[in-house]
């Protein structure tokens, strides 16, 4: 196991202020990762209560260190859960829910975990440490898979010739490391694209979102999460890609709306009204400040609804 991380949490002012926490409120955090975001709720409370999410089992170790001297509860699980694991322990409605997606910085720092292209190890990228693993999607997904992915979670143009390259080389061996797969990628992309920058991340995100299942979980649990606020609760996600600020996006626009009938309809006879209203006209980025000691902030938004 690599030395204890050094973990900045993302966005940390303005998603705090952004939950607007009442100290006697029950708050979640989908995502307590190493309890950055969670701390900081947690001191906020006195007859309160924080309940934290997590599928990795060392995040869960070390965040239960970090949050000893507050009220909370702490799951090992995914956050797609949420309806079940609330009832579990006995918790109806709450205040207020964050989600913090992506990987985390432990996670990318951590090399035997296999989701960095900058440092060789097996490839895994399994966020719970158990179940489908990047080895098992590389080496044994098809063509037509395995381009489905790089185009939908990747949004990569040269998925075709990456593709083709994985797949050349697994017929000699299995593809076992990350800087094997580093290395097909970088050689199956125009010299052009190589020299701009390291071609790898898009193929990585997409393979590591294929193997966490994070766009289902991200839809369940946001869903799930939404329906438990309370009236004036909030739900804060940081997002760290188009794909999953996309979702995040058009889902609080439909609990935005209002009543859907045709224009030309002279009265309202669907019935429908506005669920929430969006905190923020457009997403929070990163403050100049943050960006100089945080550079993982660069591609985060933040966007926040409240429940009406």
């Amino acid at each position: 196991m690599s030395e204890k991380p050094i973990h900045i949490p993302v966005l940390l002012s303005e998603t705090i202020e952004s939950l607007d926490i009442k100290p006697d409120g029950i708050y979640v955090d989908c995502t307590t990762g190493f309890a950055g975001h969670s701390s900081e709720i947690a001191k906020r409370l006195t007859t309160g209560r924080l309940i934290g999410f997590d599928r990795d089992p060392d995040a869960v170790k070390a965040a239960e260190e970090k949050l000893k001297d507050y009220p909370h509860t702490l799951i090992n699980r995914k956050f797609s859960t949420f309806d079940e694991s609330l009832d579990e322990i006995g918790v109806g409605k709450v205040d207020g829910v964050l989600m913090d997606l992506g990987v985390s910085s432990y996670q990318l720092d951590t090399a035997e975990r296999g989701f960095s292209y900058h440092e060789d190890a097996p490839l895994d990228m399994r966020m719970s440490k158990s179940g489908l693993s990047a080895y098992d999607v590389v080496n044994e997904y098809s063509k037509e898979q395995l381009e489905k992915i790089l185009f939908e979670y990747g949004e990569e143009k040269f998925a075709h010739g990456i593709v083709s390259g994985i797949l050349k080389a697994r017929e000699t061996a299995p593809i076992k490391t990350t800087l094997e797969l580093a290395e097909i990628v970088k050689r199956n992309v125009p010299l052009k694209v190589r020299k701009e920058k390291n071609p790898c991340k898009k193929t990585f995100q997409a393979i590591r979102i294929e193997v966490n299942g994070e766009l289902d979980e991200l839809k369940k649990g946001m869903s799930e999460a939404f329906e438990r606020l309370s009236q004036g609760g909030r739900l804060a996600i940081i997002t760290f890609h188009s794909i999953e600020d996309r979702i995040v996006k058009n889902t609080f626009r439909e609990y935005c709306t209002g009543c859907t009938c045709p224009p030309d309809f002279p009265v309202c006879v669907c019935g429908k009204k506005p669920r929430g209203r969006t905190v923020y006209r457009k997403p929070i980025t990163a403050s100049e400040e943050e960006l100089a000691v945080n550079n993982r902030s660069r591609s985060a938004k933040l966007r926040v609804i409240e429940k009406l």
